[in-house]
């Protein structure tokens, strides 16, 4: 039976429900997610920084396909640098066909111990999919071949899924989702196939709706990352909370934003008791501490 959101998850006040603790005292869980997309040259673009001439879509596009090119021959490259030096591990939230098409890009990521989180097969909204459990299958196998290990989150590429979706990840063998952005702590949501886990992803602190739609300057990116660390930093003394980052190379790896990417991290690498967990750890967290929270 196919279910609309609100008949999956009843509303809950987050001040209503016991408080989950944190290992040593921590405060506050900062999810770092990185997304890697393939972008068929022979489809329209997933976003585009400059418009056709006419105003309408012309094929190929060969100027917008490019602008996402540069992201995977030296946008990425400068998010690797910089996480290294950190020692961060991101969530690399993956188009299985990066696996082929890019696979120096996703070796380097198994090589630093990046999650892998399914992202579909290639970049295009979930509603379009002629066969849904196919593509879900068909991605995860791919990223299970490349890296040994079959994923246990799933992010929908711009976030799309229609109301049969969970129950096909659920299917599947998903264990998380990062599409439902409502809430500050991990949720569960039913299925046909048993509970999924809700871990809160972004649209706030996301590069692509605040620079590539909204238009915003980098700098009010990284004061709004920092407003929303301080605030939830200071309420994670009460209640631990869950901060999403979403970042894209061919946005933040741009050579003129990513000093703002490294203004963000050198903020919150000031402080104590913050957590850098990828989708993997956060779920495994949130089942035990669940367990005891008052």
């Amino acid at each position: 039976m196919t279910m609309i959101p609100r008949e999956r998850v009843p509303y809950s006040a987050i001040v209503d429900r016991p408080v989950m603790k944190l290992p040593n005292g921590g405060k506050i869980i900062v999810w770092t997610i990185v997304n890697l997309e393939v972008w068929d040259i022979s489809k329209p673009m997933a976003r585009q920084v400059i418009p056709a001439p006419t105003g309408a879509v012309l094929l190929p596009d060969v100027a917008n396909w490019s602008w996402h090119e540069y992201g995977m021959r030296v946008g990425f490259w400068r998010f690797h640098e910089m996480y290294e030096k950190l020692g961060i591990k991101p969530t690399l939230s993956i188009n299985a066909r990066v696996c082929e098409d890019y696979p120096r890009v996703a070796q380097a990521c198994l090589d630093s111990g990046w999650e892998f989180m399914g992202h579909s097969y290639q970049q295009g909204p979930i509603h379009l999919e002629p066969d849904q459990p196919a593509m879900i299958k068909r991605s995860l196998d791919v990223i299970e071949k490349f890296t040994g290990k079959r994923p246990v989150g799933w992010l929908g590429p711009g976030l799309t899924q229609t109301n049969e979706t969970p129950d096909h990840l659920a299917a599947a063998g998903i264990k998380y989702i990062g599409d439902w952005v409502y809430d500050e702590e991990p949720t569960e949501i039913k299925t046909e196939h048993g509970p999924l886990v809700t871990i809160p992803y972004t649209v706030e602190n996301n590069d692509i709706p605040m620079m590539a739609v909204q238009h915003h300057e980098a700098s009010y990116w990284t004061q709004k990352c920092i407003d929303t660390f301080d605030r939830l930093y200071q309420e994670g003394s009460d209640r631990p909370r869950v901060m999403a980052i979403a970042i894209h190379p061919y946005i933040s790896g741009q050579p003129f934003r990513i000093k703002y990417l490294e203004d963000v991290c050198k903020h919150m690498a000031k402080h104590t008791g913050v957590m850098h967990w990828n989708g993997e750890q956060i779920l495994d967290w949130y089942q035990e501490a669940r367990k005891t929270a008052k």
